[in-house]
């Protein structure tokens, strides 16, 4: 398989107005082309990426980071976002992973990227994944709903921000913190004694 330099090169050749970057392994794609992009990794006949081994989510917190500015390192602040993550291989060629990348605009709203299922069937149960645990919406999957979590739970649970909501159905276990948020919601019986009848 070539190098993740070649591969970048040949993408922008063939796909007009991309915008991608190599970060460490992967090859980082803007929403607008990455179906265009997914579409040259599977029909390019030297890559002939046909399989989608992994999709999954990442949830980025704001961060600070330490970049090169004229030649001195300089610390910025970065916005949160969305990423999802994919592994494609070449059955038909024996290759691979390639590691693409996709990031959301923020990590708040309706955040959105395209769908891969009508190019990748495999990718469709791992889309709804994402949705439902991480909130990312991919424009053009067929059956887009929730696949882990309950139809009126109202978060995203894999998020690093989501609070557990106070009434939950807590299982008293002798760990301080738990047994007293149970406590909150499932007050003890009386302790009253039982009379023999």
């Amino acid at each position: 398989m070539e190098t993740l330099n070649q591969i970048k090169d040949r993408i922008e050749a063939a796909v007009p107005s991309v915008r991608l970057a190599i970060e460490g392994r992967s090859l980082v794609v803007d929403r607008e082309h990455l179906l265009e992009v997914a579409r040259f990794l599977k029909n390019d006949a030297e890559l002939a990426m046909d399989y989608v081994s992994n999709l999954c989510a990442v949830d980025w917190l704001p961060r600070k980071v330490k970049v090169k500015e004229g030649g001195q390192d300089v610390e910025k602040d970065l916005p949160g976002f969305l990423e999802v993550v994919y592994d494609f291989y070449s059955m038909a060629k024996k290759h691979g992973p390639l590691q693409l990348r996709c990031r959301t605009d923020g990590r708040e709203g309706m955040l959105s990227l395209p769908s891969i299922t009508p190019l990748f069937r495999g990718a469709e149960f791992q889309e709804r994944e994402a949705f439902d645990l991480y909130g990312i919406r991919f424009k053009g999957h067929p059956d887009l709903r929730r696949i882990l979590m309950w139809d009126g739970f109202k978060d995203f649970p894999m998020r690093k921000d989501y609070q557990q909501p106070d009434d939950h159905e807590w299982e008293p276990t002798p760990h301080d913190e738990v047994l007293q948020q149970a406590k909150k919601h499932w007050p003890a019986p009386s302790a009253a004694p039982v009379k023999p009848a």
